[in-house]
């Protein structure tokens, strides 16, 4: 493994952050400064370009908490995480995380977590009249079109029923409710961290892991993971990154199970957004990293599995991406300027994930000779971003939609120099809690 000098990572990380600082003021200011209308219509909610919500200033119960969790990840987090046991690790991982969504979330009260899923466009609603998931199925792609008699909501209209039948089962176990809805997936967003560190130490940089711990607690993306579907989403795609990470560990014969098990994850991933095929590069980047590829056809056959089983219960992926398309270029992305959200997505990103995703990306280009497994990481999530903002299929909302790939762009930010962890953690806590406490978003 080649050393890389400490200047070229501070110089990767500063030429990142620089950058990043640049492309969201321009993101803010461009439309500002010119009466550039970038919204969908008169009454479109992205106010505050390109994050879709506005300003709002407020202090709410959920404050103390998150200033609290905060604090104390930035002055002893680094610590406990370099010296606490592994599975304590990933148990307090898991807590803290939990306590940062939630005091983010309650800053709004408990409408922070209840008014989001409870909207008329979301899925909980359309969740709550399904009587019959075979038969919803089964005619999934008849509701699609914006002409067509009941017509799905937009986010319904607009993803596999994946994400649906989520939601579905949380009504099944009485959980359907817009709030115990909310915090079931706070619940499900907070082990987000836990498997990327599961990822990483089977990739076998467990020290990676521990360095990256903090960062992925204290994200200024958990203002949107607290209270959007796409958490879920996120969570999924994760787990079947790591579950692929442990399979790579061995042969074939004792690593098969676990292959599965990311296939079917990632499979079903697909299956909750017509996106998550760019998750795809994750996983190559994985294997890459691992030095073993047996698990990639292993995977993809229980992928396609997934697939075939909801095609074989009435939703076909293949016939359904055709229809979404023509109502989604029929609506919102005919009126959202592709010449702004090109651009501006990212600056939404940054935003979401904290513009420190900036130096993240530029540390993980400085330290690629030196820090492979974290550049792998890293690329594949650049590129799958790139990807999606390339298909002009995500303009705007790219804070929540984007949220799969912010935890494996973050790992970038392990390789900061030692002297600049603690600044950088009080960069990402303020981030988040500016977002929160200045500006009202629809997530």
């Amino acid at each position: 493994m080649t050393a890389t000098a400490p200047t070229d990572v501070r110089r990767g990380a500063l030429s990142g952050a620089v950058v990043a600082v640049l492309l969201v003021g321009a993101a803010g200011l461009v439309p500002a400064l010119t009466g550039w209308d970038v919204r969908e219509r008169a009454d479109d909610i992205v106010g505050f370009p390109p994050l879709h919500g506005y300003l709002e200033t407020k202090l709410g119960p959920g404050t103390p908490l998150a200033v609290l969790t905060g604090v104390i990840v930035v002055l002893v987090g680094p610590g406990v995480a370099h010296r606490l046991g592994w599975r304590p690790l990933l148990a307090l991982t898991w807590a803290t995380s939990l306590a940062w969504l939630l005091g983010l979330a309650l800053v709004d009260g408990t409408s922070g977590l209840s008014r989001v899923l409870g909207n008329r466009h979301e899925y909980l609603p359309t969740a709550r009249a399904v009587t019959s998931v075979p038969d919803l199925l089964a005619s999934y792609v008849d509701h699609i079109p914006s002409t067509a008699p009941d017509n799905w909501p937009t986010h319904v209209a607009g993803h596999p029923p994946g994400m649906l039948l989520f939601f579905v089962l949380l009504v099944r176990l009485g959980l359907g409710g817009d709030l115990a809805a909310g915090i079931a997936v706070t619940v499900v967003a907070a082990t987000l961290p836990a498997a990327v560190l599961v990822t990483v130490r089977a990739l076998g940089r467990e020290d990676l892991a521990r360095r990256t711990a903090p960062y992925l607690v204290v994200t200024p993306a958990a203002v949107f993971l607290a209270v959007s579907a796409d958490a879920v989403l996120a969570a999924v795609v994760a787990w079947g990154l790591a579950a692929l990470a442990l399979a790579a560990r061995g042969p074939l014969r004792t690593g098969w199970p676990w292959a599965v098990v990311a296939g079917a994850l990632l499979g079903y991933a697909v299956q909750m957004s017509y996106g998550m095929p760019l998750a795809g590069l994750l996983a190559l980047a994985v294997l890459a990293a691992a030095r073993r590829w047996w698990p990639l056809p292993v995977a993809a056959v229980a992928a396609v599995a997934v697939a075939l089983v909801f095609a074989a219960l009435g939703f076909s992926w293949w016939e359904a991406l055709p229809v979404l398309r023509e109502r989604y270029w029929d609506g919102i992305a005919a009126q959202r300027p592709a010449a702004y959200w090109l651009w501006g997505d990212l600056a939404a990103l940054l935003l979401s994930g904290g513009v420190l995703l900036g130096s993240a990306v530029g540390a993980a280009w400085a330290a690629r000779r030196s820090e492979p497994v974290v550049a792998l990481l890293v690329g594949g999530a650049v590129l799958a971003v790139v990807a999606a903002d390339a298909t002009l299929m995500s303009k705007a909302e790219v804070e929540r939609i984007w949220l799969p790939f912010v935890p494996w762009l973050t790992v970038g930010l392990a390789v900061l120099p030692a002297s600049w962890h603690r600044p950088a953690l009080a960069v990402q806590v303020l981030t988040a809690l500016v977002l929160q406490h200045l500006l009202y978003t629809t997530w």
